[in-house]
C-alpha cells in the first residue's frame, strides 16, 4: 500500500480566477448531489455556482475560504459577520455553506477549514462562532461535535429534501480571542 503526500491549503480569497471558479463550482455540485448540504438539494450547474459565488465575493459581511487539495479548489466556507447596525451581537459571528467535495475528503481539509475561519473570526474579534446543519449531515455534525461545537437545539422542521421535513441543529463554540480575556457565559458577567 503506499501512501501519497497531498498538499492541502485552505485560504481566504477575495477574486477567484475562471479556472478555480470552474473548478469550485464542480467540487460543489459534488457535495450538493451526495447530500453535503449547501442549502441546494439538486446540482445547480457552473452557471448558477458562478454567479453564487462571484456574488458572494461582493458583499462585504462574507468572507469566502476556499479548501484545496493539491492546488486545486475542492470545498469552501463562508465566514458572515453581523451587520453593522447589529451591535449587541457584533461579538460574535457564522460559519455557514461549509463543504469538502466527496472526492477530496479523509485528508483533514475539512478540520483545516474550520480552523481557519475560526481563527480569522477570533481575529476580527468575534468571541461566538455559530452554525447550523441539517440532521441528515452525520459527518459534518461529527466533525463539529468533535472540534468542541455545543449543540444548543434542534428546530424540527429546518428544511424540506425531497418531498420530505428534516430537522436542523444549532451550534455554537467559544472562540479564544487573540488578545483580551475570554468571554464568560455566566449569567449577567
Amino acid at each position: 500500500m503506499s501512501t501519497t503526500e497531498h498538499e492541502l491549503l485552505v485560504e481566504r480569497t477575495e477574486a477567484l480566477d475562471e479556472v478555480d471558479l470552474a473548478d469550485l463550482c464542480e467540487a460543489t455540485d459534488a457535495a450538493i448531489i451526495e447530500g453535503g448540504g449547501f442549502g441546494w438539494v439538486e446540482p445547480q450547474g457552473r452557471e448558477a455556482l458562478a454567479r453564487h459565488f462571484r456574488g458572494v465575493l461582493l458583499v462585504p459581511a462574507i468572507e469566502l475560504f476556499i479548501a484545496r487539495l493539491d492546488g486545486v479548489p475542492v470545498g469552501s466556507a463562508q465566514l458572515i459577520r453581523p451587520p453593522r447596525n447589529n451591535e449587541a451581537q457584533a461579538f460574535s459571528a457564522q460559519l455557514t455553506h461549509a463543504y469538502v467535495a466527496p472526492y477530496a475528503r479523509g485528508h483533514g481539509l475539512a478540520r483545516l477549514m474550520v480552523h481557519r475561519v475560526e481563527e480569522r473570526a477570533a481575529a476580527l474579534g468575534h468571541r461566538v462562532l455559530n452554525l447550523d446543519v441539517r440532521e441528515t449531515q452525520n459527518t459534518a455534525i461529527a466533525l463539529f461535535e468533535g472540534l468542541g461545537y455545543t449543540r444548543w437545539g434542534t428546530h424540527p422542521a429546518y428544511a424540506r429534501v425531497r418531498g420530505r421535513t428534516v430537522a436542523g441543529h444549532y451550534y455554537f463554540k467559544l472562540l479564544e480571542p487573540t488578545r483580551g480575556r475570554a468571554l464568560d457565559l455566566r449569567a449577567g458577567a
